[in-house]
């Protein structure tokens, strides 16, 4: 497709909205995760992929002529997206901060030299209607910008479609920068197919993903509502577990979900604790009955003592709970039990002094 000769001032209006909110679009993300020190959530690859499809975007856009908004919007959409990848690395990664912004600064200079390098090889060959190399690169930018919105997906699977992690404020702001692109594409005197095309990926992929959380509202509706009446959260509820599948890896949300717990039976709170009493077991309750006969023998004089003990078993009611600071002990329940039997040797002592109740 032949470069564009002469923009209009539409397109130019339109691409002008599309890069200011896609100038800003990570921004909330970028705060988001400052804020939470942790990015849970939100894939790796995902921003690494967004800053790799930046660069073939660019050189199809300024080889294009698009308007110049548009030429624009990869470079920022790159800077921004390497931001956020430094910060995946230092919050999960466990990277340090000198580390992680040198290896990225060194990415991010090799990007621009790419970009460089692929626009003063490509302009050429364009210009003398060799056209082939250039829909590649943009064939390659749409492909890359596709895999950059997948890996959401694979967390959205693994949270029955819950969005964790991705604040809504960037995927709102990034799907309305793809749209008032699109428009500034379609706004230009003839529309640029592979050009569009990156948009409207952008745009169909991201409501997907708005898509999956509302059906998450809609199923879990009732459990958060049982959480919200509990004053407690909804990760807290046993049935939420349901809503997860376990991925034993590090950062993921079991991970958080073990350390939660952890916290919480620190802390001894009453409420949680009786939560999980539901799944862990019932309350050990301890039957002290004793039953005590006594036979005089008339020929020796002497006594004999025989003690029965009833046997010990778990019940479920909240009698002769064990209580501490935090309130009621929760134990799991333990096989029955019983007393031995004892014989009275001295005839003196009563019965009362000889038997004590043994610790149990």
């Amino acid at each position: 497709m032949a470069p564009q000769t002469s923009i209009p001032p539409a397109a130019n209006v339109l691409g002008t909205i599309g890069t200011v909110f896609w100038c800003i679009q990570l921004v909330p993300q970028i705060w988001f995760n400052w804020k939470q020190k942790k990015t849970d959530g939100l894939p790796a690859l995902m921003m690494f992929l967004y800053a790799i499809s930046a660069v073939p975007f660019g050189v199809y856009a300024i080889i294009q002529n698009f308007n110049i908004p548009i030429q624009i919007q990869p470079q920022i959409f790159c800077l921004l997206s390497l931001v956020c990848w430094v910060q995946i690395l230092h919050y999960n990664g466990k990277w340090s901060t000198r580390k992680a912004y040198f290896i990225t600064s060194i990415i991010g200079v090799a990007f621009g030299v790419i970009e460089l390098v692929l626009i003063l090889t490509l302009r050429p060959l364009y210009l003398r209607g060799i056209e082939w190399p250039l829909t590649f690169v943009g064939i390659v930018a749409a492909i890359l910008l596709a895999a950059g919105l997948l890996p959401p997906y694979a967390e959205l699977w693994k949270r029955g479609g819950r969005v964790v992690g991705i604040h809504f404020g960037f995927l709102t702001v990034d799907w309305l920068g793809a749209f008032f692109s699109l428009m500034g594409v379609v706004a230009q005197n003839t529309f640029d197919p592979l050009g569009g095309s990156m948009f409207i990926i952008c745009i169909v992929i991201e409501g997907g993903i708005f898509v999956s959380h509302a059906i998450w509202l809609f199923r879990t509706r009732k459990l958060r509502a049982v959480a919200k009446a509990a004053g407690c959260a909804f990760d807290d509820l046993p049935e939420s577990e349901s809503y997860h599948v376990d991925v034993p890896r590090k950062g993921s949300i079991a991970a958080s979900r073990d350390v939660e717990h952890v916290e919480i039976e620190r802390r001894g709170s009453l409420a949680l604790m009786r939560e999980r009493d539901i799944e862990v077991g019932y309350r050990l309750s301890i039957a002290k009955n004793t039953i005590i006969e006594e036979t005089e023998s008339t020929k020796s004089g002497k006594s004999d003592i025989k003690i029965t003990e009833e046997e010990v078993r778990p019940r479920l009611d909240g009698q002769d709970n064990q209580a501490d600071g935090y309130g009621t002990i929760v134990k799991k329940a333990s096989p029955a039990m019983t007393r031995p039997t004892f014989e009275r040797k001295n005839t003196d002592k009563s019965i009362a002094s000889m038997f004590k109740d043994p610790v149990w």
